[in-house]
């Protein structure tokens, strides 16, 4: 199959979104409900969600897709687009733009194409493990090379003792210039574009983490779970450029010292 039409089609997948995230975006009465998981949903996530399996359905009807809202279908298939219509809803709902539609494909399991779109902003973010672009300018990681230099991102700090190693965290954190929890997707995407430097989160879903793959990836990047593992099947994610990677993973997962 093109990768060209698909990417093609992707972004006229994220064109669409965008218009009914903007019909939503800070009006006084959206409606919040939570998840069995305590997660946030408003319409906005579910109407954005259904248009995009509507449109993949008429264009590529034997196409698998795993979804946020509305689960799996046919995901073993081939093909397989993967659907986070807002990731980030709890800043949606703030009116804060940092959450982003996230949407991927999967040949044959593994992360062919993916996209971070920011609809407020008008940042679209696409990637082919390959290569990545800005609003079709190519991107790249930052060359920062030293982690006291480097700027640290995540979603949310509180999570990471429930999911991950605590005392890695924090040598990860002490040993970093800057910290922010400018998270979520557009964390991601400020990875990729060298505007930050790491980004991690504790706990993820298939559908937050394998669009981003690629573009990470395509933008000179590595994408790995927080244990350096393939994040194929992860629950946990890190993006970072190639010289600051290892020396990440070390703070995170430095065995402890046995004293006598």
């Amino acid at each position: 199959m093109d990768i060209s039409k698909l990417k093609a089609f992707l972004l006229s997948l994220t064109e669409m979104s965008a218009e009914v995230i903007r019909l939503y975006f800070r009006q006084p009465h959206l409606k919040v409900e939570l998840k069995a998981d305590t997660s946030p949903v408003t319409a906005a996530d579910r109407e954005t969600e259904a248009r995009l399996r509507e449109c993949i359905h008429r264009r590529y009807p034997e196409h698998g897709i795993i979804g946020e809202e509305f689960g799996k279908e046919r995901e073993q298939a081939e093909w397989a687009w993967v659907l986070d219509p807002i990731d980030g809803t709890r800043s949606f709902i703030a009116g804060v733009p940092l959450f982003a539609t996230l949407i991927g494909l999967l040949y044959q399991g593994r992360p062919l194409i993916g996209v971070i779109d920011q609809p407020i902003l008008n940042q679209t973010c696409l990637g082919d493990n390959e290569t990545a672009t800005l609003n079709n300018h190519p991107i790249h990681v930052s060359p920062t090379s030293r982690l006291s230099d480097a700027l640290l991102l995540t979603t949310d700090t509180t999570t990471v003792p429930l999911h991950q190693d605590q005392a890695g965290w924090e040598r990860l954190v002490t040993s970093t210039r800057l910290l922010r929890t400018w998270g979520d997707a557009y964390g991601y995407l400020l990875v990729a574009t060298g505007r930050a430097d790491i980004m991690v989160d504790p706990i993820m879903n298939p559908w937050d983490l394998l669009p981003l793959i690629p573009i990470i990836r395509g933008a000179g990047g590595v994408f790995s779970d927080w244990q350096g593992k393939d994040p194929i099947t992860a629950t946990s994610s890190l993006a970072t450029n190639p010289l600051l990677y290892p020396q990440v993973i070390e703070k995170l997962n430095l065995p402890p010292r046995c004293f006598q």
